[in-house]
C-alpha cells in the first residue's frame, strides 16, 4: 500500500487526505500548527491518522508521496530533507488531477484570478456545462474529485500551487496579469515569480489554449523569450487582436476562428478596466467551449462580483464604505484607488511582502485625503506617503480604524479598506479582515 503524507491540514490538505484514502493510500496528516476542530472531525470520520503542533519525522520520511500545503515554503528544512531523500513533494492540484478525467480551466495571475474564476464558472454553469469550481476558492479540488467529480473544473491557482506541479496540464490556461507580489517567497527576484506563474502552461500541448493579458509587458516579454506550445488567445484594451479579445469603441470583441462575440462594456455588471479584462478572459473560455452568445452576454450583465473585492458595504451620512480586503498587493490597491470617483479615506497596511508603493503616488495625491494605517509595523507606509498626505494615523484594530475613518470622512466621500498587504499580523486571513471591517461599519 502506497503511503501519502499530507503536510498542513487546511482545506487543500484535508481534501487531499480524503482523496488519498479513497484511492487506497495509507494516509497520514501532519500540521505544525493547530488543526481546526471541523477538520479534525472530518479526519476522524474518514479514520485518517493525524498529528498537530509537530512534524514527526519517522512518520513522514517513509512516504511515497508528500502533498504540502501552499502556505509552506520550499525553503523549510523538512521539505528540503524530503527532496534530498528523493521523495516526491507535490501540490494538491498535481495530486488531484491524476484522479479525474475532467477538462480543466486553470486561472492564475497576480490579480483578478478570483473574479475571473467565479465569472467563468458562472458563465459555464448557466451555459449548461456540468462544472465545479475549486483551487484557492470554496471546496478543495481534491475533495471535489473524491466526492463530486464533474466533467469540467474551473480552478483558481496560486503560484505556490504551481511550484508543486509535475504533470498538471489544464486544457485552457488563463494568466490574468503579472505584477510584483509574494517576492518574499521568490528571493525578491521578479523573474523567479514570473517563471512560477508560467508553469501553468509548461505541460500544455498544441491542442491546448493559453489566454493572457497582451497589455502586460512582463507577460509579452516572457513569451518572446520562451515560446510556448499552446494556442495563444491574447486579450487587450489597447490593440486589435485577430484571435482573442479586444476593445473597439466601448465594445468587447471576442473572436475565435472567425466567430465573433460583441458586447458593450457599459452593460457589464462589474465596473473598471480591470473587470473588462476579467470579462474578456471569461468570455473567451465560454466562446471556446461553444456556449451561446446570448448566454455569455446575460451572465456578464448579471454577475455582481466577489466578496472582499471592491464590495460596497453601506452608505452612512452619504459616505460610502468599501471593503477591498482582498487587495493583498500594491497592484490590486492601484485598481481600487483608480475606481474611486471622489475623495477617499484609505485604510491600508498589514504584512508587507516587499511592496514598492511608488506606483500609487499619483493616485494617492489625486484621491486620498487621509490614510489610516492598520498593521503592526506601519513605518514603510508612513515613509512612502508622508509627503502626499497630511493626515496619516496609526491604529491597532479594525474597530479603531473604522471609527477614525467615520470622524474624518465627509459627505459624498469614500472610506476604502484596500490594504495592499497580507493580513497575517492582526488577522487570520483577508476574509476575517474584511468581515471585521463590515461588522465595524455596521456598528457605527
Amino acid at each position: 500500500m502506497k503511503r501519502l503524507v499530507v503536510l498542513g491540514a487546511g482545506e487543500s490538505g484535508v481534501g487531499t487526505a480524503i482523496l488519498g484514502k479513497k484511492e487506497g493510500y495509507d494516509v497520514f496528516v501532519s500540521d505544525k500548527g493547530t488543526i481546526a476542530d471541523d477538520y479534525k472531525e472530518v479526519l476522524r470520520n474518514f479514520e485518517i491518522e493525524w498529528e498537530e503542533q509537530q512534524h514527526t519525522e519517522d512518520k513522514i520520511f517513509n512516504a511515497d508521496v508528500v502533498m504540502k500545503s501552499p502556505g509552506i515554503p520550499d525553503s523549510v528544512t523538512l521539505v528540503k530533507s524530503l527532496l534530498r531523500k528523493g521523495i516526491s513533494v507535490v501540490s494538491e492540484i498535481e495530486f488531484a488531477s491524476k484522479y479525474t478525467k475532467a477538462i480543466l480551466v486553470g486561472i492564475t495571475g497576480s490579480n483578478g484570478k478570483t473574479t475571473t474564476t467565479m465569472l467563468t464558472h458562472h458563465v459555464l454553469k448557466h451555459g449548461g456545462i456540468e462544472v465545479n469550481m475549486g483551487g484557492n476558492i470554496g471546496d478543495s479540488f481534491a475533495k471535489q474529485v473524491a466526492e463530486n467529480d464533474k466533467p469540467f473544473y474551473v480552478l483558481e491557482i496560486s503560484s505556490f500551487q504551481l511550484d508543486g506541479i509535475l504533470d498538471f496540464a489544464p486544457h485552457i490556461a488563463i494568466l490574468t496579469n503579472i505584477t510584483p507580489d509574494h517576492l518574499d517567497r521568490y528571493e525578491y527576484k521578479i523573474e523567479n515569480y514570473i517563471a512560477s506563474k508560467f508553469r501553468i502552461v509548461m505541460n500544455q500541448t498544441e491542442e491546448d489554449y493559453f489566454i493572457y493579458d497582451a497589455d502586460n509587458e512582463l507577460i509579452t516579454e516572457y513569451l518572446k523569450q520562451y515560446p510556448i506550445r499552446s494556442k495563444l488567445l491574447p486579450f487587450s484594451l489597447k490593440k486589435t487582436v485577430e484571435n482573442g479579445g479586444y476593445l473597439e469603441e466601448e465594445n468587447i470583441k471576442i473572436t475565435i476562428d472567425n466567430n465573433t462575440l460583441i458586447m458593450p462594456t457599459k452593460n457589464l455588471a462589474l465596473e473598471g478596466n480591470h473587470n473588462v479584462k476579467n470579462a474578456m478572459a471569461a468570455a473567451t473560455v465560454a466562446q471556446l467551449l461553444k456556449i451561446r452568445k446570448a448566454t455569455i452576454r446575460e451572465c456578464l450583465e448579471n454577475f455582481h462580483g466577489v466578496e472582499h473585492r471592491l464590495e460596497s458595504v453601506l452608505k452612512i451620512n452619504n459616505v460610502q464604505y468599501i471593503n477591498d480586503s482582498k487587495a493583498t498587493n500594491v497592484n490590486a490597491t492601484f485598481y481600487a484607488l483608480d475606481a474611486m470617483k471622489s475623495a477617499t479615506v484609505w485604510i491600508v497596511g498589514g504584512v508587507d511582502k516587499g511592496n514598492d508603493y511608488s506606483e500609487l503616488y499619483a493616485l494617492v495625491n489625486e484621491k486620498v485625503k487621509a490614510i489610516i494605517c492598520l498593521g503592526v509595523d506601519n513605518s514603510k507606509i508612513i515613509n512612502a506617503f508622508g509627503n502626499c498626505v497630511d493626515n496619516i494615523t496609526e491604529t491597532q484594530s479594525m474597530k479603531e480604524a473604522v471609527n477614525m475613518a467615520y470622524k474624518i470622512a465627509e459627505r459624498n466621500e469614500n472610506v476604502l479598506l484596500s490594504p495592499a498587504c497580507a493580513s497575517f499580523d492582526l488577522f487570520k486571513n483577508y476574509e476575517e479582515r474584511g468581515r471585521q471591517f463590515k461588522e465595524a461599519v455596521r456598528e457605527l
